[in-house]
């Protein structure tokens, strides 16, 4: 990611859930805002904890921008913790 903005917003998401190595897929998410991002491609995803909490960590793109969005496991709650800008 370059030019990064480290962000803190709770957002909502719509993802799938299934069996296999990666279950969960986030497909879009709403800002507070209202805006909607419709996501193109999953990258890195990994599971990290923050204090006792799990949290899984997802780097996505909807092709115009990078987001880094994080479900909390414990709280069930997604946030956004970065926007870049989306250089090819």
């Amino acid at each position: 990611m370059n030019d990064e903005t480290f962000l803190n917003e709770r957002i909502k998401v719509i993802a799938t859930f299934s069996d296999g190595l990666n279950p969960c897929k986030p497909l879009k998410f709403k800002r507070p805002n209202g805006r909607e991002v419709e996501i193109t491609e999953i990258g890195l995803r990994y599971p990290t904890t923050q204090g006792n909490r799990m949290v899984h960590v997802f780097d996505v793109t909807d092709n115009q921008a990078d987001y880094r969005i994080e479900l909390d496991a414990e709280h069930l709650t997604w946030r956004l913790t970065r926007e870049a800008d989306h250089y090819e």
